[in-house]
């Protein structure tokens, strides 16, 4: 009979209800030995140093190369210029981790000149504390490390158990990586890290509930999980992690059976309140207070105004589109242009063909296209519905939900769509043109527009650059709408127009370029001195997140190294982010892969355990005691539940995918490797419902540590293993850090960057095909 059935078979003696676990007498005096030295787990303090140590050296070593610019540091190391020098910018994560980058900029009396424009542009010929850049994520990628292994250690685990999971994430090619640039994912995985380990001290006082300690971790749990959605807006799969946990522990607390007495509906709404205020409301307000750090470090106009709307452009100073803003008058010649792909409306005396390819008719009318460049073919004159009396025809201005035509000045015809399908899209309509008879005849109401000017009140001015409008044709109520397809040869590859039936799809907004007709003296050219504008702070963030979140949906377009989440697991395939064809040189991301398969194995070892340990209770085969079962379903079962939330929901999500996000999810697996680890080579793990002694003690013991009666307090991992060996676990945990501290060495050349190796030695790295360069 193994010691794990002798263990169930005491525990089915004991009966459900036993408050204790029973320990031999002979490890009496050992236990209480361990009260007073042992207790202090010098080991674990000796292995954590020792752990922090060795992150920090293979996070820092060799960090200034190559002094050029890497991969995406285009982008975060041109956020933090942009900060900087208080230059607005758009990007599709929110601020947190970007302003990071800005103060450790600013720390070193940086000015942000340089604008990171290209991969493999010098930081030595422009000057830049590229290192001091790079320090940041690389300190957080360290701190990584021993955040794992205090989850580990929080969570009760034994010693080889931590080391393992912290071994996992330490010599991790991927993790080192991608926190030894100025990249984003460090800041992501550390607050990620952090999150889990303040939940996993705060859940560990539940016994002690609104007492100091527990405020604090409950706290501390909901500013790091703000952390986490204020860098990548992925940190919500963090928040759905914490939130799935805390909603079993509602449920339990819900339970009038349960072992600490029941709870009364008021004491439970106290539980309730208390973690929405400090789990939702909490992280809310600090993630707002960073949008507010945003919107006040950035006043300047730059590259980011054209993604916002005009009243938001309108509160930065020196902003060319409000500044050149001319009011448009009726019999104005204009170019019109769409605001997302800056192509001009455009006409030419070319006709659609009788027949597309599909086989539908057109009208063959003249066409009506996008152009990208500016051309007199551009050019339309803005009319009234109803022409004003010949004396009295200038000085008109055009207003918000005016009706107006547009005739076209090359081919004196005006613009019109009807219903006849368009080229690409048969549900929308046709843009044309017809001459001047047809368009104040039977065809006049096809030529009738509605001007909507976004943001507009009442009959507000038509205005060049700033006023951005809808063009609502009045018959049929679509909107004037293109897109990024050309059209065949037939219309010499220009974009498509036609009519969208979907009037409030953002995209249909365009705006006036220039007014060609008006003279350089006009009096409309004079500007007054320009006041900055205040919009309200909660206006701009839901403007700006509706941006985002348009942005983010709209990147879907393939890229040369993306991958889906079905690879991930099993690393199939990496990311070049830099070469050197002189020196052979290159980085190229790619995690650990013995540690990555190891971790992976387990995951699929843990789902296994699981299945097969419902089929045997469905059969009345008791194959777990209930304190195994217990703490494997709550412990393990919460890693596998945090890398479950960090990895399935991509399956669901249409946009580009990379390698770099399923780091959160590899930490999760380490620590489920770590803890499968021990449930396999433990043979008497205690559950972390009864990982608690009773404390008695008398009145005037309150108020001193572990004193109270009726105290809780949790026992470490030595003291339940008592004098069970662990040279098994040892063993193990020796095997597995040997292989991965084996995988990690081979690959160092391609995380480092150096040094550059041989054909054959770049062949001997393809392990399963990875587009490595210099191969030939």
């Amino acid at each position: 009979m193994s010691a794990r059935q002798k263990v169930g078979q005491a525990n089915k003696k004991a009966g459900p209800s036993s408050p204790s676990v029973e320990v031999p007498k002979d490890r009496v005096d050992g236990l209480q030995a361990q009260k007073s030295g042992v207790m202090a787990e010098w080991d674990y303090k000796v292995a954590l140093l020792v752990i922090t140590t060795i992150a920090f050296i293979t996070r820092f070593w060799g960090i200034s190369h190559p002094n050029e610019v890497v991969f995406d540091e285009v982008h975060f190391g041109k956020f933090a210029s942009y900060y900087l020098q208080r230059t607005y910018f758009f990007d599709v994560h929110p601020p947190f981790g970007k302003l990071l980058f800005a103060l450790m900029g600013w720390f070193v009396g940086y000015d942000g000149h340089f604008h990171f424009d290209n991969i493999g542009d010098s930081y030595i010929t422009n000057n830049v504390p590229y290192v001091a850049f790079r320090a940041m994520p690389a300190l957080l990628g360290a701190l990584t490390v021993p955040t794992v292994f205090l989850i580990m250690w929080e969570s009760g685990y034994t010693l080889p158990a931590a080391i393992v999971a912290s071994g996992l994430v330490l010599f991790d090619n991927a993790h080192i990586g991608q926190t030894r640039l100025i990249l984003l994912d460090a800041t992501l995985v550390f607050a990620m890290s952090v999150s889990v380990l303040c939940y996993v001290r705060f859940y560990k006082l539940r016994h002690e509930p609104f007492g100091r300690k527990w405020w604090k971790w409950l706290l501390l749990t909901g500013v790091a999980l703000s952390c986490v959605i204020s860098t990548k807006y992925v940190g919500v799969f963090t928040f759905l992690t914490i939130g799935s946990a805390v909603a079993l522990d509602l449920w339990g607390l819900l339970d009038i059976n349960r072992k600490g007495g029941a709870l009364g509906l008021p004491e439970f709404g106290k539980h309730f309140a208390a973690r929405v205020f400090g789990l939702i409301m909490v992280p809310f307000f600090f993630y707002l207070f960073w949008f507010q750090v945003h919107f006040a470090i950035l006043y300047r106009s730059g590259p980011g105004d054209d993604f916002m709307s005009p009243e938001f452009q309108e509160t930065l100073s020196d902003n060319i589109m409000t500044a050149n803003s001319v009011g448009i008058d009726y019999y104005d010649a204009i170019t019109m242009r769409h605001k997302e792909t800056k192509t001009y409306l455009h006409s030419h005396p070319d006709r659609y063909p009788l027949r597309y390819e599909d086989g539908r008719v057109s009208s063959q009318g003249q066409q009506v296209t996008g152009y990208p460049f500016n051309d007199t073919n551009n050019h339309w004159q803005i009319l009234p519905a109803q022409p004003f009396p010949e004396d009295d025809l200038l000085g008109h201005r055009v207003k918000n939900g005016d009706l107006v035509r547009f005739r076209h000045l090359v081919t004196d015809t005006y613009l019109l769509t009807h219903d006849v399908a368009s080229p690409y899209y048969p549900t929308n309509q046709e843009f044309t043109t017809v001459p001047l008879e047809e368009a104040d005849g039977n065809r006049f109401n096809d030529t009738l527009f509605e001007l909507r000017i976004e943001g507009a009140k009442g009959k507000a001015d038509f205005k060049s650059m700033s006023g951005h409008f809808k063009l609502i044709h009045f018959p049929t109520k679509v909107a004037m709408w293109t897109h990024t397809s050309p059209l065949p040869d037939w219309a010499y590859k220009q974009a498509e127009i036609n009519g969208n039936k979907n009037v409030q799809q953002s995209s249909n907004v365009w705006y006036v370029d220039e007014i060609p007709s008006i003279s350089a003296d006009s009096e409309r050219l004079k500007q007054e001195p320009r006041k900055i504008k205040h919009v309200p702070f909660l206006k701009k963030y839901f403007e700006l997140q509706r941006a985002i979140f348009f942005h983010n949906n709209a990147l879907t377009s393939s890229h040369p190294y993306a991958s889906q989440p079905i690879q991930w697991p099993f690393l199939l395939r990496g990311v070049s982010f830099w070469t050197q064809n002189d020196t052979r040189q290159q980085i190229y991301f790619l995690g650990n892969p013995i540690g990555w398969w190891i971790a992976s194995s387990l995951l699929a070892v843990f789902a296994g355990i699981v299945g097969a340990d419902q089929l045997s209770q469905r059969r009345g085969v008791d194959s777990l005691d209930e304190r195994t079962r217990s703490r494997f379903y709550n412990s393990t079962g919460f890693f596998f539940l945090c890398w479950a939330a960090h990895y399935l929901p991509f399956y669901l999500m249409g946009r580009q995918l990379f390698l770099h996000h399923y780091l959160p999810a590899h930490l999760a697996s380490a620590l489920v490797t770590g803890a499968l680890l021990e449930f396999v080579f433990n043979l008497d793990p205690v559950a972390l419902e009864e990982n608690v002694d009773s404390q008695m003690s008398n009145k005037g013991d309150r108020g001193k540590k572990g004193g109270g009666p009726g105290t809780k307090r949790v026992v470490p991992a030595k003291e339940r293993m008592g004098g069970n060996s662990m040279l098994a676990l040892w063993g193990a945990a020796g095997v597995v850090m040997t292989l991965v501290i084996g995988g990690w060495w081979f690959f160092l050349p391609l995380t480092y960057g150096k040094p550059g190796l041989s054909v054959e030695e770049v062949v001997r790295r393809k392990w399963l095909g990875y587009d490595l360069h210099f191969a030939k």
